[in-house]
């Protein structure tokens, strides 16, 4: 690959830094000395700014005690990459409102001064070439600039048109994991007031089998350790996850511990760059997880390594599990994941004799029709040995964008409320409470009430949602209008049938910095397309996480305070704001911040203020602990990175100077559960479920969310088994005003406490008195203190059972292990399974398409790529999509390395790439990054984008042609076992 910048026509344009720099210094030279030069080129001086020396803002000191060059004011604001979900913090220095250079923070705890490539060009965000500058409209197949005015007014005219028309489901709101808490938050609620749970983001296509997965075993959906407790671990196993180049500053943390010993185990199809760092490397065939899981399971078990009283104590359901594990004897795991025994049973060893050990998995086991028990699989590897709920074990979980794990904690999911309270009448009536507006206001607004409590359809099913036939579907009607809020349409599957879907709307509304390919491919045109005459396209401005204050939420569960860096350039809007004006224009402003305070925003115009967005959350999020997280108690973190211990994320002590906030006890970033108000002053949550801390210090136990007994078995922690500290030294259920009451706790309430907590639980109890008295008096969990689900009864398979994915290359397989059965209404929508399956083994699919096609991501660019690949510093280092195909198939096909091939695949996509003969994939599997859009089967959309908002580098995107297939909990797409064929390119 090239390493040359490309321009907008693809060929190499003059380098903008060099150009500039000539100019300078053509004007300059011979009379500017180096550091003006350095300075005015936006380069770092020296080692760059000490983090130490910073508060959040400060006046920087030019060098030597002289003036900033043109005198202007300049301000060091501190931010966090908007990229993957690390949370690698940045000073951003900025010179008379515009960004001028960027240093990694040194004293984060998190990333410790480093960042990776897209970390290290965020700066480009603050002059945005290739950004939507201003509002636009589709006109006869071109993109045209509007008003603000305009677009509002026709945009609210039209929901409200097809809400009276249609009903309020037959619009889907697809929000973003680039949000911060408080937008996704707003947002949740904004849609909930527009009447409807059809509402989605990026968590259901890359972890939702995880949330749901995890939440079911042991509690909550979440990385249970993180990135730097790694460092305590004494093995490591990586699975389905390429850390090293998807999530790389993480990986610091693992050379760390490799560097006193750690062993470092990676399973993958795939010999990534994850996997060049590992002790011991297995290639597994795509989609065979939980073979060989439970390949390790059967040496664990056979050789007495699994930890006999941890489970008795604190696990449910083991000797099942045992049961199954011991069916899958080693020469049918080989059968199944291809990997020789010798290596499985290393690898159990390596991790039971090496304990704690630690398991990583993304989206390489979570993107399957059987998603859902594959994570299950992992969990109960962790639970065998004891390695939940211990330093240097752990379910580390490593999630994809910024704020995907807060946008799934408060934000836009389409069966439940923010904080994971569901849909039920109680639930609203606790949001209304807290939100300050009435039930039966709310209810008002939707079809009904049953469509009210019942969940919405999925982001990876909206086409389905459009194109089904009405009868089949489980709403009134189909969806007519799209607003997609900070999503890329190429990050899911079944393109061709995306771009019917898109053909067929009312309306498309896209709100974002970058238009994303859904503009262009709403505006492409293609053969034998039915475009509906009346459909409207509007393009609308967002601003960046740069040009915005709020909380941000990384895969550790930490919460970290962005300052605005700058504002927001162009005609873009906050998305805040967009959202309060949109929400007037619909007729629901006023009651969509009837809490929040308004602040002047861009224009001076109207825009809830971000701080206060966060107080509602913490109002509201009692299941989660959301609630401790003041926006002072974070703000005091990010000045005060210095204090907090890198292994362990605790402050050994220490004050804020500005206002005295004391951090002693506190870990980095107020993890996640962080109960009670934020004036009780628990220290947030560093490793989930751990019972040698008391619940004060961060430690706890398993959730009792599933009852107390099942068939007479019991759900509880054995007698022993409790929380340091804990006045309870037993298993018991979770808390409500009754238990408190038979306990003789409830005078420990204050009047005020017991008024409120009356008839509520320790959810719904907006004082928090129930949790105070609980952690902060007696020591006990107010969620309980339960075991570990080993079987999942509400599942499909509560026991997690290998099946094979639908479409596949081995037919031997299918017929020992089928998919599940067709499910009819299923998030509203008929899902096909085993018809699917059937009909592809009998077509003899796997003839004519032998090679499975994964996907995943590079270094370089991040999810749908559109913002990456429009920046130029990081265009220039991956400038074409390109398939990685094993020698041997690339021999067996006349196929030389660089050369251009198309990938076929069943649904009839044909995607040009180049061709990259590697043996970092084996004979039968092939790999194309996620990254890329642009090019619709070899065509180059550029003419389609809107005029100077094309991206820089563009290519075919993978999902143009991954095929059906979702997983039968949460409606995962099935991306990483598309089956395809590779043939050389001919014109």
């Amino acid at each position: 690959m090239l390493l040359t910048r490309k321009g907008q026509s693809g060929q190499r344009s003059p380098n903008r830094f060099t150009s500039s720099l000539s100019e300078s210094l053509s004007r300059a030279l011979p009379t500017m000395d180096r550091r003006t030069f350095l300075k005015r080129s936006g380069i770092g001086i020296g080692a760059g700014i000490a983090a130490s020396q910073l508060n959040l803002i400060q006046k920087a000191r030019a060098a030597d005690g002289a003036k900033p060059a043109g005198n202007g004011k300049v301000e060091v604001r501190r931010t966090v990459c908007t990229h993957c979900s690390v949370g690698c913090a940045v000073d951003a220095v900025v010179e008379n409102g515009v960004w001028v250079r960027q240093e990694p923070v040194f004293d984060s705890p998190i990333n410790l001064g480093a960042h990776c490539a897209k970390g290290a060009a965020l700066r480009e965000h603050g002059h945005g070439e290739y950004r939507l500058k201003y509002p636009m409209k589709l006109v006869n197949g071109k993109y045209q600039r509007i008003s603000w005015d305009q677009a509002l007014n026709e945009i609210s005219a039209k929901l409200l048109d097809v809400r009276k028309t249609s009903g309020p489901d037959a619009v889907f709101f697809v929000g973003s994991s680039k949000h911060n808490n408080e937008q996704s938050a707003l947002l949740r609620k904004f849609v909930s007031f527009f009447g409807t749970n059809n509402t989605d983001h990026q968590a259901r296509i890359c972890h939702s089998t995880t949330v749901a997965g995890v939440a079911n075993t042991w509690g909550y959906g979440a990385m249970t350790n993180s990135y730097n407790d790694m460092q305590n671990a004494k093995a490591v196993m990586y699975i389905g996850s390429n850390a090293a180049e998807a999530h790389p500053v993480s990986m610091l943390h693992m050379l760390h511990a490799k560097e006193t010993g750690t062993k470092m185990i990676v399973v993958d199809p795939r010999f990534t760059r994850t996997a060049a760092k590992a002790d011991q490397y297995i290639r597994i065939r795509s989609g065979s997880d939980i073979p060989y899981l439970y390949g390790m399971l059967y040496h664990i078990f056979k050789n007495g390594w699994e930890d006999k009283k941890y489970i008795n104590d604190r696990v449910y359901g083991m000797d099942k599990i045992r049961e199954e594990v011991m069916s899958w004897t080693p020469d049918r795991v080989e059968e199944a994941c291809g990997v020789p025994e010798a290596e499985v049973y290393k690898a159990a060893e390596t991790m039971a004799k090496n304990r704690p050990s630690s398991l990583v998995w993304c989206m390489g086991q979570t993107q399957h029709s059987i998603g859902n028990a594959m994570v299950r699989a992992s969990c109960l590897v962790q639970l065998a040995l004891g390695n939940i709920g211990v330093s240097g074990g752990g379910a580390n979980i490593f999630r994809g964008h910024d704020n995907v794990q807060g946008a799934t904690d408060v934000g836009p999911n389409p069966d439940s409320l923010p904080g994971y309270y569901g849909l039920a009448t109680g639930s609203w009536k606790h949001w209304a409470a807290v939100w300050g507006v009435d039930y039966e206001w709310i209810k008002k607004q939707f079809a009904s009430q049953a469509m009210m409590e019942k969940s919405g359809t999925t982001v990876s099913r909206w086409v389905d949602a459009v194109l089904e036939k009405n009868e089949l579907i489980d709403q009134d009607n189909n969806v007519k209008a799209m607003v997609f809020w900070g999503h890329a349409p190429n990050s899911q599957t079944r393109g061709l049938d995306m771009k019917k879907a898109l053909d067929k709307l009312d309306m498309l509304v896209v709100i974002d910095p970058y238009p994303s390919a859904t503009a262009a491919m709403a505006a492409m045109k293609v053969d034998g397309q039915e475009l509906n005459p009346n459909r409207a396209v509007y393009l609308l401005p967002a601003a960046t996480q740069f040009e915005t204050s709020g909380s941000v939420t990384a895969s550790n569960r930490s919460l970290q305070w962005r300052e605005k860096v700058i504002e927001p350039l162009f005609e873009s809007r906050t998305d805040h704001m967009i959202m309060y004006q949109l929400a007037e224009k619909l007729g629901f402003g006023k009651e969509l911040v009837a809490k929040i305070k308004l602040v002047p925003g861009k224009g001076g115009m109207m825009e809830p203020e971000p701080e206060d967005m966060l107080r509602e959350i913490n109002r509201g999020t009692w299941t989660i602990g959301y609630t401790g997280q003041s926006p002072e108690r974070l703000k005091a973190h990010m000045k005060n990175m210095h204090l907090f211990d890198v292994k362990t994320l605790r402050c050994k002590g220490g004050k804020d100077a500005a206002t005295g906030y004391d951090m002693t006890g506190d870990y980095f970033g107020l993890p996640w559960p962080c109960y009670g108000t934020p004036e009780m002053k628990h220290p947030g949550t560093h490793i989930l479920y751990n019972t040698n801390q008391h619940v004060m210090d961060g430690g706890g136990c398993f959730r009792a969310n599933f009852g107390v007994e099942r068939d007479g078995v019991n759900l509880l922690a054995e007698d022993g088994s409790h929380s340091a500290g804990s006045d309870i030294t037993t298993g018991y259920p979770e808390f409500d005003h009754v238990l408190l009451k038979k306990l003789g706790w409830w005078d420990d309430l204050t009047d005020a406490e017991k008024k409120a907590a009356e008839g509520k639980n320790w959810k719904t109890d907006l004082s928090g008195g129930i949790q105070r008295v609980c952690m902060k008096v007696h020591g006990v969990h107010p969620f309980g203190n339960a075991k570990a689900r080993a079987v999942v009864w509400n599942f499909p398979d509560p026991v997690p059972k290998h099946r094979e994915p639908l479409y596949g290359t081995r037919p031997d397989l299918v017929a020992k292990y089928p998919t599940h059965d067709d499910k009819t209404a299923f998030w509203r929508l008929p899902t096909l399974y085993k018809s699917v399956q059937q009909k592809n083994v009998e077509a003899k699919l796997y003839e004519k398409f032998p090679i499975i096609l994964t996907s995943g991501r590079l270094v370089e660019y991040e999810g749908g790529g559109e913002e990456t690949r429009s920046n130029p510093w990081l265009a220039e280092l991956q400038q074409d999509n390109f398939v990685e195909i094993n020698p041997k198939a690339a021999a067996d096909r006349g196929i030389r390395d660089g050369e251009y091939v198309i990938v076929s695949t069943p649904t009839g996509a044909r995607l040009k790439v180049k061709a990259l003969v590697t043996q970092r994939v084996g004979p039968d599997t092939a790999f194309i990054p996620f990254h890329f859009s642009g090019w619709w089967q070899g065509k180059d959309m550029l003419e389609y984008y809107p005029q100077g908002a094309a991206p820089v580098v563009r290519g075919e995107a993978v999902n143009t042609a991954t095929t059906y297939g979702y997983d039968s909990v949460t409606m995962m797409q099935e991306t990483k076992t598309t089956i395809c064929n590779i043939e050389r390119f001919t014109a």
